[in-house]
């Protein structure tokens, strides 16, 4: 296996047109769910225009219809007037699982992302099975998903959820779309595939051939159920495997968590990896998309994955790319911090230590005089004068042992010459500061220093357990424990 420290190069440059220098008006698999089908003669694209009751169907993808509304309802009839045999059942889930790998395995983490090399062998096949899926040519679909991930959730993105779940699942399809709006990639690859071109150029006897032919002929010829084969090995099998794709532009980017990268809408679900063949571990894939893995923990679903490493077993593959741990733990340490970047941000931390004003000590000092009438409960810990009025007589320890401190240093006995207090205390003092005492130990750093302590991702200081204003790295024992 190959660890991605060293990335390659992106397939996807910003001088390539999206057609990969092969100046084709319209790609030939345009009946097949190819996006823009019918050329439009107008200087304004249709989908510019305003929907009127003249002009409804112009928006429309008619040739991409019948395989997403008409196939279904044939369906929906077969499965009402054929009776299942089990045999035919078995060979549906089975063939399910050839024509969805050739998508997943094949036309996804291969072609498009080329995140492990293919045999000769196993392209054919994967090719063969990608076509079955009827969902356009390897050249298409590469094309198209390439410009996803470039332009992932913008108006350049094919099938942005950003427009709507539906429409990220079925509407770009349905709906014509303007290719000059879709962003730009590289295909030259593709393109220099003797195999990729070979079934770009004959992907209608293709899909049919493997999509309803095969498929019936295997239960027809095997065991007599021809009508069985066609409807459910063919037309059945088929809709399973067109949303279990789809759900992959939808769900997958609407259901689950964000563990790598929140910019955009990718996310990890189980729910979206069951439906989608392990694919659903999006949030992950638009992170790292030339690993050929989608699920990273062995118990993660993701049968495309385990698929790959049999057929690395086998011989039929190799080179097998995986991102480093490293760079996969930065990723989650880094979205665990702006986690709690967000829920610091909603608590009170007390005024910050470089905004208190500073007092000379002679300030602290009045403050605190005992012949003086306006005296205020003032200690001193690390530098900051902490206003204790409110809490004397909540004090654990009792008042007495608070109020021998009044215009004290108690930074010894706060950090262990009386007591080593806690993590919640060091926070509940830092909601009495008042400000800072020139003299009082190092306040020029606390006002100067201590500005440059690390950052959160909101810019403001991060009060972790280790690092708090009040609490010194060794505890003092200068005082005779109480």
């Amino acid at each position: 296996m190959t660890d991605i420290n060293k990335v390659p190069k992106p397939v996807d440059t910003n001088e390539s047109p999206v057609d990969g220098g092969v100046n084709a008006p319209v790609d030939k698999e345009a009946g097949f769910m190819a996006g823009a089908a019918i050329p439009q003669s107008a200087s304004t694209h249709i989908i510019d225009q305003a929907w009127t009751a003249s002009n409804w169907h112009q928006h429309l993808n008619w040739l991409n219809i019948p395989i997403l509304v008409v196939i279904p309802l044939i369906g929906i009839y077969g499965a009402f007037t054929t009776q299942l045999n089990y045999k035919t059942a078995i060979w549906s889930v089975i063939y399910y699982f050839c024509t969805g790998l050739g998508i997943t395995a094949g036309y996804h983490r291969y072609w498009a992302h080329r995140s492990y090399t293919a045999s000769p062998v196993l392209r054919f096949i994967l090719a063969a099975f990608g076509g079955g899926a009827v969902e356009g040519s390897i050249r298409w679909w590469s094309r198209d998903h390439r410009a996803h991930h470039r332009y992932t959730d913008t108006e350049k993105d094919p099938y942005s959820v950003r427009k709507g779940f539906w429409y990220s699942h079925l509407g770009w399809m349905i709906l014509k779309q303007n290719p000059k709006k879709i962003g730009r990639t590289d295909i030259a690859d593709l393109n220099a595939d003797p195999i990729v071109m070979w079934q770009h150029r004959n992907y209608g006897k293709v899909a049919i051939g493997m999509g309803f032919v095969f498929p019936m002929l295997v239960a027809g010829l095997g065991w007599g159920d021809w009508r069985g084969g066609y409807f459910y090995a063919g037309v059945l099998r088929l809709v399973f495997v067109h949303h279990a794709t789809f759900c992959v532009n939808s769900l997958a980017h609407w259901l689950g968590d964000q563990p790598f990268e929140d910019r955009h809408s990718p996310r990890d679900h189980i729910i979206t990896a069951f439906a989608t063949l392990g694919e659903g571990y999006h949030n992950f894939h638009h992170s790292y998309p030339s690993d050929y893995r989608n699920a990273i923990q062995w118990w993660q679903y993701d049968p495309t994955k385990w698929t790959i490493q049999v057929c690395k077993a086998l011989g039929l593959a190799s080179d097998l790319k995986e991102f480093s741990a490293n760079s996969i733990g930065q990723a989650k340490v880094q979205m665990a911090q702006k986690k709690l970047d967000r829920q610091r941000a909603k608590l009170d931390w007390g005024i910050p230590v470089d905004q208190l004003p500073v007092w000379e000590w002679d300030e602290f000092e009045a403050a605190t005089a005992k012949d003086s009438q306006d005296r205020q409960n003032l200690i001193l810990v690390a530098g900051i004068v902490h206003d204790v009025s409110n809490f004397v007589a909540q004090h654990p320890g009792g008042q007495a042992l608070i109020k021998s401190h009044i215009g004290k240093d108690a930074t010894a006995a706060f950090n262990g010459g009386v007591y080593d207090h806690s993590l919640g205390a060091h926070n509940l003092l830092a909601s009495m500061r008042v400000a800072v005492c020139r003299g009082g130990m190092k306040v020029e750093a606390w006002m100067t220093e201590r500005r440059e302590l690390a950052r959160d991702t909101n810019g403001a200081k991060i009060n972790r357990s280790d690092n708090l204003a009040t609490k010194i790295s060794e505890p003092s024992h200068t005082l005779a424990a109480a």
